[in-house]
C-alpha cells in the first residue's frame, strides 16, 4: 500500500515538473483574454506576459526534442527558428498597432536592440555570475565567442548606416531604401553564418556537454519506471504540429499584450526604452532559464552558445523578417535606431568580447554584464 502511494506521489510530482509550463501558460492566457474583454488592461497585460513566457518554455522544449531527431544542419535550424519565432511574432503584433499609432514603431525598434542587450547582459551575466559562484572558474571554447563577437560587431556596424543617414539632410525615402538594403545584407550574412556554423566550422561551436534544455532528465532506479513526457513519444510531424499549436496560443496572448500593453505604456508615460526592455525580457525568458541551468551544471559553453547565438539571430533574422512584414502591412519601418540603442549595442559587443575572449569566465565577469544592464536600464527610463 505504501509503495503504491509512493508511486502515485512520484507520478504527480513528475506530472507537475513536466507540464506546469503548459498549464500555467494556457490558464494565464485564458485569464488575460477574460480581463481584456472586461476592460481591465493592467491585469490582462500581466497575465498575457506570464502566459507568453510559460508557453515559450514549452515551445523550446518541444523544439529541442525535435532537433535531436534531425541531422545537422536541420537540428540547429529548428532550435534557432523556435528561439526567434516568438520574438518576431510578438514584435510584429505590436508593430501592427502602428497603423493607428506610428510612435509604436520606436517601441518595436527598442525591442529588437533590447533583445540583444538582455541576451548578452542579463542572460550571460546571470549565468556566468551564478556559475562562477559555484565553480569559481568555467571554461568554454574561445573560438565560439571570437566568432560571435565578430559577427555581432559587423552587424552593429551595418545598423549604423541608416542611423547615420538619418542624422544628415537625407529624405525619408533614402533612409527607407538604405534600411531595405541593410535588411537584405543581414539575411544574406545569416545564410553564410549558418553554413559556417553547421557545415565548415562546426568545431568552433562544439558544446562541452549535452543536456535537456528546460526539463532535466531523471535517472530512474526502478526498471519499470521511465520518462513519460508525452512529447518524447510524438513523431516528427506530431512535434512540428505541437510547436505550431503552442505558437498559435501564444499569438492570442501576444494580441492581448500588444493592444492593452501599448495603452498602459501611454497612460503611465512609460518610455519606449523601458517598453522595449519589457518586451525583450518576456521574449528571452526561456533562454535565461536555459542558461542558468546550464551554468549550474558547469556547461558554460552552452551558455555562450545560447547568449551569443540568440543575439545573432535576434538581429540577422528578426530585422529582415519584420521589415518584410511591415512592408506587406503598409507600415513604414526603417532601421534608423537612436544613439542610445546603437551605442549600447556596440558597447555590449565589446564587453562580451572582453569577458569571454580568454575562454574562461568567473563571477566578476558576470557581475560586469549585470552592472552594464542596470546602467542601460536607468538611461532607458529617462531617455
Amino acid at each position: 500500500m505504501e509503495i503504491t502511494l509512493e508511486k502515485k506521489d512520484k507520478k504527480l510530482k513528475y506530472f507537475i515538473e513536466d507540464y506546469w509550463d503548459i498549464c500555467l501558460g494556457v490558464i494565464s492566457i485564458a485569464v488575460a483574454f477574460y480581463f481584456h474583454k472586461s476592460g481591465q488592461g493592467g491585469m490582462a497585460t500581466l497575465f498575457a506576459a506570464i502566459g507568453i513566457g510559460s508557453l515559450s518554455l514549452t515551445v523550446s522544449e518541444v523544439a529541442e526534442i525535435l532537433s535531436e531527431r534531425l541531422q545537422e544542419p536541420y537540428g540547429s535550424f529548428v532550435l534557432t527558428l523556435s528561439a526567434v519565432v516568438v520574438e518576431i511574432m510578438l514584435l510584429y503584433i505590436i508593430l501592427l498597432q502602428a497603423v493607428s499609432d506610428p510612435s509604436v514603431v520606436e517601441t518595436v525598434k527598442g525591442g529588437i536592440i533590447s533583445a540583444v542587450i538582455v541576451d548578452m547582459n542579463v542572460l550571460l551575466g546571470l549565468a556566468v555570475f551564478l556559475g562562477g559562484l559555484k565553480f569559481t572558474e568555467q571554461e568554454h571554447n574561445k573560438e565560439t565567442s571570437s566568432a560571435y563577437t565578430t559577427i555581432l560587431f559587423v552587424t552593429a556596424a551595418a545598423l549604423l548606416v541608416p542611423s547615420v543617414l538619418s542624422l544628415g539632410k537625407h529624405e525619408q525615402s533614402v533612409i527607407e531604401d538604405a534600411s531595405m538594403w541593410i535588411a537584405i545584407l543581414l539575411m544574406a550574412f545569416y545564410i553564410i553564418i549558418l553554413v559556417f556554423q553547421t557545415r565548415t566550422h562546426t568545431h568552433f561551436f562544439k558544446t562541452t556537454a549535452k543536456s535537456r534544455v528546460f526539463r532535466m532528465k531523471r535517472t530512474m532506479t526502478e526498471a519499470d519506471e521511465e520518462d513519460n513526457y508525452i512529447f518524447e513519444k510524438f513523431n516528427k510531424i506530431g512535434l512540428i504540429a505541437s510547436i505550431f499549436l503552442f505558437i498559435a496560443i501564444i499569438a492570442i496572448g501576444a494580441e492581448v499584450f500588444a493592444s492593452d500593453g501599448i495603452k498602459l505604456a501611454k497612460e503611465y508615460g512609460v518610455s519606449t526604452g523601458i517598453a522595449g526592455l519589457v518586451i525583450a525580457i518576456i521574449a528571452v525568458s526561456p533562454e535565461i532559464v536555459t542558461a542558468i541551468k546550464a551554468a549550474k551544471n558547469d556547461e558554460i559553453q552552452r551558455v555562450v552558445n545560447i547568449a551569443m547565438g540568440a543575439s545573432t539571430v535576434s538581429i540577422l533574422i528578426t530585422v529582415p523578417v519584420l521589415m518584410a512584414l511591415a512592408y506587406a502591412s503598409g507600415i513604414r519601418f526603417t532601421l534608423d535606431f537612436n544613439p542610445l540603442e546603437i551605442g549600447a549595442l556596440i558597447l555590449t559587443v565589446l564587453l562580451a568580447w572582453k569577458t569571454t575572449d580568454e575562454g574562461q569566465t568567473n563571477y566578476f565577469e558576470g557581475m560586469s554584464h549585470l552592472m552594464f544592464f542596470l546602467a542601460f536600464a536607468i538611461i532607458a527610463i529617462y531617455y
